[in-house]
């Protein structure tokens, strides 16, 4: 085995990738491809409406265009470099896996910030509905914004920098479709417990914090949706906030499954799966979530395709 200190140790890993039957490489490669025509076109879509409607530049649509965003960038780090393991031997320099680990871990860790972000805003919305415009003025959502992305760059540093001082010796295959923390820990020589620290503290404070915060945000909205008397405000009360409490479930359950479970509990092949959620499905289904129940986003894409057609 190899010093730390050689400088002839692993430079680029094998990509194993989501599965190694050679039946379901080519379907899986279609169905994954279309996945991510998809995302692309449906994040890119709501941006552009949000940006073209005036009347979609409020605080919520505000914080729906960012995690567009996020989604947008998130899916291409991920998905084009699994395509291509679907099709081919997928080898990755030590570079751009540590590369891609950073962008990775930026925008998991913004997509978690802004849909807490997105919770408070509802709370405000419907608790403190006299207050919205103050509480939420533009200056404060710039700075959760901004506090967001803040947040996922110091944890993709942290995550990054922590990577980097790790030697790989004999073994440069991950069983996995992106260098992700586990299973490049899983292959380092070197003592892992530093990483393991992090790992523990950076995902703690951006799961389980955020979802604190989700809870007690929703458990006060639902505590003032009780109270309100007619079956229509409360309808209308319930699906401005059923798309986010969907989304949420479907990111946090499946990153909680995959960080902060202990360690031998599950196969390689679960871990897969519950990455496949939030890394590639969810932001997929973001913008239909978002918009296939909203009256504002059908108005704003009847006035759009109105518009298009006119000229």
């Amino acid at each position: 085995m190899a010093s730390g200190n050689d400088s002839t140790t692993v430079k680029e890993f094998i990509l194993l990738g989501l599965t190694q039957q050679p039946e379901l490489q080519l379907p899986f490669f279609f169905l994954f491809l279309g996945i991510y025509v998809v995302s692309i076109v449906g994040n890119l879509g709501l941006i552009v409406l949000i940006v073209l409607n005036p009347h979609l530049h409020t605080p919520m649509y505000y914080f729906l265009f960012n995690l567009s965003f996020i989604d947008f960038c998130y899916s291409s780090v991920i998905t084009p470099k699994m395509l291509v393991g679907f099709v081919k031997q997928n080898i990755i320099s030590h570079a751009e896996c540590m590369t891609q680990l950073f962008f990775f871990a930026f925008f998991v860790i913004d997509e978690c910030c802004i849909l807490t972000a997105m919770s408070y805003d509802r709370y405000v919305a419907i608790c403190k509905p006299l207050l919205y415009k103050v509480t939420m003025s533009y200056q404060v959502c710039f700075m959760m914004t901004v506090s967001v992305y803040m947040m996922g760059f110091v944890g993709a540093i942290a995550h990054t920098i922590c990577m980097l001082r790790l030697t790989f010796c004999d073994g440069n295959i991950i069983n996995h479709y992106m260098c992700d923390i586990p299973p490049l820990l899983k292959l380092s020589c070197t003592n892992t417990s530093v990483n393991e620290l992090v790992v523990f503290i950076v995902v703690g404070v951006n799961v389980i914090g955020p979802t604190l915060i989700i809870f007690t945000s929703y458990t006060l909205i639902i505590f003032n949706i009780s109270h309100i008397r007619s079956t229509e405000g409360r309808s209308k009360a319930i699906s401005t906030c059923s798309s986010h409490i969907i989304a949420v479930s479907i990111f946090f359950g499946a990153s909680a499954f995959m960080y902060l479970k202990p360690s031998p509990v599950g196969s390689v092949g679960e871990d897969k799966v519950s990455t496949v959620f939030y890394t590639i499905v969810g932001p997929m289904l973001n913008p239909f979530i978002y918009s296939l129940r909203n009256k504002d986003v059908h108005i704003a894409l009847h006035k759009t395709l109105k518009k298009s057609m006119l000229i």
